[in-house]
């Protein structure tokens, strides 16, 4: 019994000590991007929808008065990191790697 309490110890601590290992991967996409998780499923003012949270309990809400403005508001398309962009721009894609082009 000792043995499993000191197991069980170690991994709590693991699951504190490892940031985001306790966390569903859409919470962490969206704080990545400096987005916050509401109840509601839409976003109070001045912010905007990005996808979900906490295994989709949540939605996911980006400051729309920040830097952090989606591909599609700048006009932009995400496509993947294999596609070349004849011209790349700032903005937010869904997928973290993805890049946000004006023309591909």
């Amino acid at each position: 019994m000792k043995l499993f309490s000191c197991l069980m110890a170690l991994l709590l601590f693991l699951l504190q000590a490892v940031p985001g290992l306790g966390l569903p991967k859409d919470t962490l996409r969206c704080v990545g991007y400096h987005g916050f998780c509401f109840h509601s499923k839409s976003c109070p003012e001045p912010f905007a929808s990005f996808g979900t949270c906490s295994r989709r309990q949540k939605t996911c809400c980006i400051d729309t008065t920040s830097n952090f403005h989606t591909c599609q508001d700048e006009g932009g398309h995400c496509v993947p990191p294999e596609i070349n962009c004849l011209q790349e721009q700032a903005g937010l894609c869904p997928h973290r790697e993805w890049k946000c082009c004006t023309e591909v």
